[in-house]
Formats: C-alpha cells, sequence, structure tokens
C-alpha cells in the first residue's frame, strides 16, 4: 500500500501562489504516474493535470494549463503542482493520485488526503 501526503496548502490572496508537493514515504515516486486534482465539498472532484511515469509528458484541464504546472523531482521523490495567478473559484482541497502505469487511469491506484486552498483577500 502505498500512501500518498500532500503539503504546501494554506491561505492567499488572490493573485498569489503556492506550490503543493505530493510525497509517498517508504515508496519512489518516480514509480508512478501522478495525478493531482481538486475537490470543493458538493461538488464532483476535478481533474488538475497529470505527470506521467517516465516524466516525459505532463498534461492538463483546459482551463488549468496557463496558471498550474505539474513537475516532478525524483531525487526528491516528490510531484509538485506550482499554482499561479490564483483566484477564489481555485479555492478547493487538492488531492494527488497515483497510478503504477504510464499514464494515470480513471481509477488511479492510490490517492493522498489532500491539502486545502483557500484563495481570499
Amino acid at each position: 500500500q502505498v500512501h500518498l501526503v500532500e503539503s504546501g496548502g494554506g491561505s492567499v490572496q488572490p493573485g498569489g501562489s503556492l506550490r503543493l508537493s505530493c510525497v509517498a514515504p517508504g515508496h519512489s515516486i518516480s514509480d508512478y504516474a501522478v495525478a493531482w486534482f481538486r475537490q470543493v465539498p458538493g461538488e464532483d472532484r476535478k481533474y488538475v493535470a497529470q505527470i506521467t511515469r517516465s516524466g516525459d509528458n505532463t498534461y492538463y484541464a483546459e482551463s488549468m494549463a496557463d496558471r498550474f504546472t505539474i513537475s516532478r523531482d525524483n531525487a526528491k521523490n516528490a510531484v509538485y503542482l506550482q499554482l499561479s495567478s490564483l483566484t477564489a473559484d481555485d479555492t478547493a482541497i487538492y488531492v494527488c493520485a497515483a497510478d503504477t502505469n504510464e499514464v494515470v487511469t480513471t481509477q488511479p491506484d492510490y490517492w493522498g488526503q489532500g491539502t486545502q486552498v483557500i484563495v481570499s483577500s
């Protein structure tokens, strides 16, 4: 069982930035494709971005590619999601998921608990 741990969330003003991290203690995150999703209470979980297991490719939800950047640092055993130009609509719990396939499928193998991002003035 792989336990994913997210961090980096917090409160930020509109226009601000945050960098979220996803790690897998005791496991090599380079063995997995990793995706970020976000969840607002009462709404469906929404896909944000993913990075393939090889790290060769990244994919984004259409509305987020110009403001968010996903990356991985295998030496630090982490996947990051850089959030920029944040708006109140970005307020959500951000959750990472890992998949043993080259890309994250519709049913990832592992999920984290999430980290809260609040964008407010």
